[in-house]
């Protein structure tokens, strides 16, 4: 009989538990978080009512054939194109779209270019950001780089 009741105990203290770890598994937005490929870092944080999201780190963040900052350069506005990639906003207009979820959009720097996308916390530690261009849409997975 000892093991039957172990048992239930067990069971019901897993049942107790469940709430809590799914109440966890949104996690909290704001920090700074690293793109999957592990070349940038973007901090993120609360902003007019949505959240911000600025390129504070690169894995290589001089230019190697200049020796100097890397900048915007694929960007198609004469104009942005000197700007430094590290101090650059990536996120505009992200608004609140449900738990944990924002929409708006995002800039690539990689190809100047700014896309449809949603950016939900996936875990504590976990970011989905996603990007579209009509019905086709990417996206990668950033891990919080640190607490």
């Amino acid at each position: 009989m000892a093991c039957r009741f172990g048992a239930i105990i067990a069971i019901v203290a897993a049942l107790l538990a469940a709430p809590a770890a799914k109440a966890q598994a949104g996690g909290e937005v704001s920090g700074i978080w690293l793109t999957q490929a592990g070349d940038a870092k973007v901090r993120v944080s609360k902003c007019g009512g949505g959240i911000c999201g600025v390129v504070v780190w690169l894995r290589a963040p001089s230019d190697p054939a200049t020796g100097k900052p890397q900048v915007d350069d694929k960007n198609h506005n004469p104009s942005l194109a000197k700007r430094p990639i590290i101090g650059l906003p990536l996120f505009s207009g992200m608004q609140p779209a449900g738990p944990s979820k924002w929409s708006g959009q995002i800039y690539n720097a990689d190809d100047g270019n700014t896309y449809a996308s949603n950016v939900s916390v996936a875990g504590p530690d976990s970011l989905r950001v996603e990007g579209c261009v009509g019905a086709l849409c990417g996206g990668e997975t950033w891990t919080r780089a640190g607490r």
